[in-house]
């Protein structure tokens, strides 16, 4: 049985300062506690097996994923479907900003200079289509709250795709099975081909 085990990365800089991180260009490190948050996920998965490795590019979740398999030899490799929501004008600002233009705008909207909801969960569906074509037996993914709570919640049915009542943490790992990725999959493709709705989301 092929397992997948996705986690959003640990405590960022940005997380601290509440500021809306969404260009893979712009470093924003782990904090010291985020550090320990990455250890201890180490600890909990040093008993699985896991062949691959995948993160976003940006540089929290690398820093997690390299954290947590510290002293393990598996490949990481950049995933850039996993990345975070393309916020445009609101990358580096306060995340209270983005929420507030949010509740003002349905999911298939671009926010200014950046994309949709429904772009970014287009991309997370490609995403997991590349990783279902693999082979691996076991897969570490480490992303961030957006995606992993549309993937859990999705991988849950269609009636909660697009659900916000998941609690994300940081550096919590999620296992799945092979098929409730295929499940998230076809939840959140046929979630874009939806009539636009408001949807819920946190950075």
């Amino acid at each position: 049985m092929r397992i997948f085990v996705f986690v959003r990365h640990a405590e960022s800089v940005a997380n601290v300062a509440h500021v809306l991180n969404s260009d893979p260009s712009r470093p924003a490190a782990l904090t010291s506690r985020g550090r320990r948050q990455a250890r201890r996920l180490g600890a909990q998965i040093a008993n699985l097996e896991i062949d691959l490795a995948f993160s976003s590019r940006f540089q929290r979740t690398r820093e997690t994923a390299q954290i947590a398999l510290r002293g393990r030899d598996v490949p990481l490799l950049a995933e850039p479907g996993l990345d975070e929501i393309r916020a445009g004008v609101f990358d580096g600002t306060p995340i209270a900003a983005y929420w507030a233009w949010k509740e003002q705008h349905t999911a298939n909207e671009p926010l200014p200079e950046g994309e949709s909801l429904d772009e970014a969960v287009r991309r997370y569906v490609d995403s997991l289509q590349r990783l279902l074509a693999r082979t691996e037996a076991s897969t570490l993914i480490v992303g961030h709250e957006l995606a992993l709570r549309y993937i859990a919640t999705a991988a849950a049915g269609p009636a909660r795709a697009r659900s916000s009542d998941v609690a994300v943490a940081h550096a919590v790992p999620f296992l799945f099975d092979e098929k409730a990725v295929r499940r998230a999959v076809a939840c959140l493709d046929a979630l874009t081909l939806q009539a636009p709705d408001q949807s819920a989301d946190a950075a």
